[in-house]
């Protein structure tokens, strides 16, 4: 297939300043994003243990409920029965103080309730750890921190980067299109290095074309939804009403009237056949609206929340309300656009898609790593044979130097959060209020130093500070086991454990990088960016003068 040189120069300024503009924010939300796909076996890795509570019959479970709503007139707000309990929700019954937005509450206070040997009531308040909710915070927001009205501000700039990373994505099927055939799965290891960083890149786009396409429209469609929204309010919808609410009761519901949440879950699984309830959210049980949305899962179905779908009932009547969120019972537009969450999600096809969702998520973090490579080495300057080492421009030591900086200071920041998280623990402190701080010190470091030593002794040096942080994750472990005097921690169910395995596998990769970094540092060409000797070059006088002329 033949392209004019000329519309092929076009689309290679698009992909190459799309792809620079927000590569480095797209990382760091690929990276978030891959960690997210396990968002519940983190939550249960860093949720400190607390005393296990007895399983209970559904009546005990109905008796907690009926004496925190007596009790506690707080819960009336909004509660949670968990069908399922895990490590981060030990007790049956929880609820919290205030409102949820959109933004992350690091000083939330949560109740759990279970019934004591004697049959009482037994309350305890915690802090849950917000260490999962930060991951998808940075993920969602590439971690721009500040807010615009009621949302982040990072999550608008993170859509006017899907739009760009669409256009990078276009752009570079249309210049790969000519030679697809002959270097769709070439990898040449060469001694041109910027032909073998260009295959890789190639070879990462292209077989995962598909994934990024959905992920780049529904990243766009994440950030703008409720501008979205009002387009259709305004346009399609105008004087009716968008979403139908639950019918309005005269008289308040009185709590101690509640269906028991046993019958509710009958329910739900006779609408749902197949899921698996895994909690009860009730909401407004006192007010004229009460309802309650059942959490329902199943790896078979394409369900439109993050790891569940939803059907909401009267909590009094039993009643099914609404299960346009349930897999095959909404409507046109649920139809449409459940296909849309789930596959940004992953939330289909059970472990196996969630660990794919997490190579994907991987190898897209490493697909914008390589692009700012390519762009690196292509604008650097080569030594004349038997020439003097030339002074690389000045834009290209920059971009290098913030590529290792921003991508591998936000690798490092979260895994420091992850030991920051057990390690606080141990010296009474609470790891909430630590957490914001934790990461942009390490990240703000890492940036710093990657510009202070420059790229080539930065990355390797970097590379081994990620290594090194994913190894102190399950070392950690391993003390709280080892060590109980330590008031530190170590489950033992498969999801926490493989949190510990997967972080040992990655602080593996983190330094085998880190040997190819400074491998190629010292035997690599002596004019490239990531040579020391480059380093050295831009670090005097004389080069930053000639860069500037």
């Amino acid at each position: 297939m033949k392209i004019r040189s000329d519309i092929l120069r076009i689309y290679q300024a698009v992909h190459t300043w799309g792809g620079i503009c927000a590569g480095m924010l797209l990382f760091i939300g690929f990276f978030g994003g891959a960690l997210t796909m396990f968002k519940e076996p983190l939550d249960r890795w860093v949720s400190a243990p607390t005393v296990s509570a007895s399983p209970l019959a559904p009546a005990q479970v109905d008796k907690v409920v009926a004496d925190v709503l007596a009790a506690y007139p707080a819960a009336r707000e909004e509660f949670t029965l968990h069908v399922a309990r895990h490590e981060n929700t030990p007790a049956p019954v929880s609820w919290q103080a205030g409102e949820s937005g959109h933004e992350i509450d690091f000083g939330l206070v949560r109740w759990q309730a279970t019934l004591d040997g004697q049959g009482a009531l037994a309350v305890e308040q915690v802090k849950p750890s917000l260490l999962a909710q930060l991951i998808d915070m940075l993920h969602r927001t590439g971690g721009i921190p500040g807010t615009l009205g009621e949302e982040y501000f990072g999550i608008y700039v993170m859509g006017v980067a899907g739009v760009l990373y669409f256009l990078a994505l276009v752009s570079g099927v249309v210049l790969l299109l000519p030679t697809l055939v002959k270097d769709f799965f070439a990898l040449r290891a060469g001694k041109n290095r910027k032909r073998f960083w260009l295959d890789a890149h190639n070879i990462l786009g292209i077989t995962s074309l598909p994934f990024h396409i959905v992920i780049s429209l529904t990243v766009v469609v994440f950030a703008f939804h409720d501008q979205f929204y009002d387009g259709l309010r305004g346009i399609v919808y105008r004087e009716r009403p968008m979403f139908v609410p639950p019918a309005i009761h005269n008289v308040p519901g009185d709590a101690t009237k509640l269906l028991p949440a046993s019958e509710l879950v009958r329910r739900v699984q006779q609408q749902a056949p197949g899921f698996e309830v895994t909690e009860l959210l009730y909401m407004g049980v006192e007010s004229p609206r009460p309802i309650v949305r059942a959490a329902v899962a199943s790896p078979r179905h394409v369900v439109q929340g993050a790891e569940t779908g939803f059907v909401i009932l009267q909590p009094y009547t039993g009643d099914i309300l609404s299960t346009s969120m349930l897999p095959g019972q909404g409507n046109t537009w649920s139809a449409m656009v459940a296909p849309f969450f789930a596959l940004h999600f992953g939330s289909y096809g059970g472990v196996t898609v969630r660990w794919l969702y997490f190579v994907f998520g991987l190898a897209g973090a490493a697909l914008f790593y390589t692009g700012n490579l390519l762009w690196i080495e292509k604008r650097r300057k080569n030594q004349l044979k038997n020439g003097p080492l030339p002074a690389q421009p000045l834009r290209t030591a920059l971009i290098a130097s913030a590529t290792v900086g921003v991508c591998l200071g936000s690798v490092a920041g979260i895994g420091a959060c992850m030991v920051a998280a057990k390690w606080l623990h141990a010296f009474n402190a609470h790891a909430n209020d630590a957490y914001p701080t934790v990461y942009y010190a390490i990240f703000l470091a890492c940036v710093a130093w990657a510009f202070a030593r420059g790229a080539a002794r930065a990355g390797r040096e970097l590379l081994v500070a990620c290594a090194v942080t994913a190894l102190a994750i399950p070392v950690t472990s391993v003390a709280g086991a080892l060590v109980p005097a330590l008031n530190m921690w170590a489950h033992t169910s498969p999801a926490t454990l493989g949190v510990d395995a997967t972080a040992l596998v990655l602080a593996g990769l983190f330094a085998w990088a880190a040997r190819l970094a400074a491998r190629r540092a010292a035997q690599g060409p002596a004019d490239s960016v990531w040579a020391n000797a480059t380093d050295a070059a831009q670090a005097a006088p004389e080069a930053v003068r000639k860069v500037g002329t």
